[in-house]
């Protein structure tokens, strides 16, 4: 496996590469990623099993989509492929640092930036992609509504129905959620997907984000998931408002947009997320 990581970055930088050096960074059941190294090139590389390539090439057009909008640093792409049995994304290493205020207060404006100046003509993406490991379905709707209730949160519904689990008439709750975002305007913006405390860094220069889920949305769907585990920082959420400030009745639709993440962690990993599911429609039921 390593003999074609090797070959893929010479093929794609036009150097020799050979590992010298090698760390295991993160592994969990599905995942293994590491830094390598020559000495004088550091790389970062992530490794599924080979029925998983297209969660890489995904991921690789994501970063390439935030990458050319030069709003937000994330990753570059150096390679993906596969082995007999891998698939593997190549990544350039960035060493992370502490966060500042200062560092904070920038992400946040950067990523106003990003909403701001990335408008599209309709919600959804390119092709479907992954949040986690479920499959995240984008056709291209015209209608926010519409496309938020029923390719989020009914597709996610529908997912732990197959599992026997059941939050209630799947159609009814999609109604639900649909009228909620009634009244908001919306224009679609390049979002990242899945912003949360692990999905981003800083370095001595730059505020940096990486593992997304993008597709064209309401730019809210990123501030309300970075509120889901606990709020980031206070200078971020100071940064992005100085920018491009949030509609009034944000509050409320948050609970929706996160109803969608307590779902799919309910269909990742089920229990607590399966009893958090129920207790989040309950607070969407009683707006209703």
């Amino acid at each position: 496996m390593w003999q074609c990581i090797e070959q893929a970055i010479k093929a794609e930088t036009g150097n020799r590469f050979v590992i010298e050096k090698k760390r295991v960074i993160a592994a969990s059941e599905t995942n293994l990623a590491y830094q390598v190294s020559d000495y004088r090139h550091n790389y970062f590389v992530k490794v599924k099993d080979k029925n998983h390539f297209n969660h890489f090439e995904s991921e690789a057009y994501a970063l390439e989509q935030i990458r050319s909008l030069k709003q937000v640093t994330c990753p570059e792409v150096i390679a993906t492929g596969t082995t007999l049995d891998k698939s593997f994304i190549v990544l350039s290493y960035i060493p992370f640092s502490q966060a500042t205020n200062e560092n904070w207060h920038h992400l946040g404006a950067q990523l106003a930036m990003m909403h701001k100046n990335s408008s599209h003509g309709q919600f959804g993406w390119q092709h479907d992609n992954y949040i986690g490991d479920t499959l995240q379905p984008n056709n291209w709707r015209s209608n926010w509504k519409t496309f938020f209730a029923e390719q989020r949160v009914a597709w996610q519904l529908q997912l732990l129905s197959e599992k026997s689990i059941k939050l209630g008439n799947i159609d009814h709750i999609t109604d639900i959620c649909h009228d909620a975002l009634n009244h908001h305007e919306v224009k679609p913006s390049l979002v990242h997907g899945d912003l949360w405390l692990g999905n981003l860094g800083f370095t001595d220069s730059s505020s940096v984000i990486y593992d997304p889920a993008c597709y064209y949305g309401d730019r809210e769907v990123d501030i309300a998931m970075t509120e889901l585990f606990g709020q980031l920082p206070y200078d971020f959420y100071q940064g992005y408002q100085e920018v491009f400030p949030l509609d009034e009745g944000y509050e409320q639709r948050k609970l929706i947009y996160n109803f969608y993440h307590i779902l799919n962690h309910a269909n990742l990993f089920g229990g607590i997320y399966i009893d958090q599911s129920r207790a989040l429609l309950s607070r969407i039921m009683s707006l209703h």
